[in-house]
Order: C-alpha cells, then sequence, then structure tokens
C-alpha cells in the first residue's frame, strides 16, 4: 500500500495517506489538508475514514476541515477524551491557533478495517493517556504518532503524560513488532523498528 506524508501545520506535523485501491485512510491531520485533497483526487481516491493517533493540537487542525470536504468520519481512542477540554488539545497555547472543533467516533483496540484495509489499533499510551499506533501487519508499517521517532520518544510534560507508560509502550508493545516493521512517526523522518531497538537512546535501560 503506498503511504504519501504530508508535513503540516504550524509544527510540520507528519499527516499520511494509506491507500489500497481507491479507497484511503487518513492517519493525523496537522494543517490545512489542501495538499491531501489534492492527492484524493488525482489518485481518485475515496477516503474510507480519518484516524487520529492522540489528541494534541497539532496533530488534529485540519480534522474539521478535511471531514467536511470528503465526509469521511473521524477516529480516536476514548482515553484521550479527558484531554478535550485542554489547551494542549484545543491548542491557543504559546501563540499557536485554537483547533476547529469536531465529532469523533470512538476506535478499540486491536483489529479493525476501513476501505477494505486491515490494520491493528495498538494502545501506547505515555505521551498522552489514550495514544495509539496503527499497524498494517500485511505491509510491515505502522504509524506511531509521538509514541516513538527516529532515535527519540514522545515528551511527557504534558497533561496526561507518563513518562513510564511512555517507555513501556516503546519497549514493550512497538519493540515487539518484527524487526523489519517501517515507522512513520509524527514527526520527523521514518525509520525501522530493528535500528531503534539498537540504537534509541532513550530505551537502553528498557531494553527487552
Amino acid at each position: 500500500m503506498p503511504v504519501a506524508t504530508f508535513p503540516l501545520g504550524p509544527l510540520q506535523t507528519n499527516s499520511y495517506l494509506i491507500h489500497l485501491g481507491s479507497q484511503a485512510i487518513a492517519v493525523d491531520v496537522g494543517g490545512d489538508p489542501a495538499p491531501m485533497l489534492e492527492y484524493l483526487s488525482a489518485h481518485d481516491l475515496n477516503l474510507a475514514g480519518i484516524c487520529i493517533t492522540h489528541r494534541h493540537f497539532d496533530h488534529v487542525y485540519g480534522v474539521a476541515a478535511l471531514h467536511e470536504a470528503t465526509g469521511a468520519e473521524v477516529y480516536i481512542s476514548a482515553d484521550d477524551d479527558c484531554l478535550a477540554g485542554t489547551e494542549s488539545a484545543q491548542g491557543g497555547m504559546w501563540g499557536f491557533p485554537t483547533v476547529t472543533a469536531f465529532a469523533a467516533q470512538h476506535i478499540a483496540t486491536g483489529k479493525n478495517a476501513l476501505g477494505g484495509m486491515e490494520f491493528e489499533v495498538m494502545a501506547t499510551p505515555g505521551h498522552t493517556p489514550g495514544g495509539i499506533s496503527l499497524y498494517f501487519p500485511s505491509e510491515k508499517l505502522i504509524f506511531t504518532g509521538d509514541a516513538l521517532f527516529y532515535r527519540s520518544i514522545g515528551r511527557t510534560d504534558f497533561p496526561g503524560g507518563d513518562h513510564e507508560a511512555l517507555l513501556r509502550s516503546v519497549t514493550q508493545v512497538l519493540f515487539k513488532l518484527p524487526d523489519a516493521t517501517q515507522v512513520y512517526p509524527g514527526h520527523g523522518p521514518a525509520t525501522v523498528i530493528g535500528d531503534e531497538k539498537r540504537s534509541n537512546p532513550f530505551c537502553g535501560e528498557f531494553q527487552l
């Protein structure tokens, strides 16, 4: 399945489209979704759903606009509902703009499918209480949001952050995946699970 990456919004959040046949899934929408809409149109794709890895403002700035333009439903973990009224979810902090409100359905952990694409929702809390990662086993790839980056992990100093929980999510959930699994994070370059197991400096004492 092709994966298209769009760094959007004030923090250049990696916003993704993964697609199969005529169907696509969006993962996070960090800003104006115009480039994503152009891609959908150019490839004659229908957007089957918008999946959000966590509720922080920089991952949802463009959700309302993408939903309005496509009609695609929005999916997010119920465990991040506790952040809905905070600045970390609504924006407005540090001079950043506020987030346009959007409606979302809860997505459960475990096996899911949208647009004929099967994937697993993995609970990877720590950066936020309801952080999730989306694993496509047939493609050997995972979208990790802000849980795991190239040689780094997410910050945990926002409301609901838990450093120990994040380390467990990375080492006991993500690092259990096959070494060849491609990692598409919320910011920065893609990486590979095996490389992070060997070289991520934040996880040394918690290595498997």
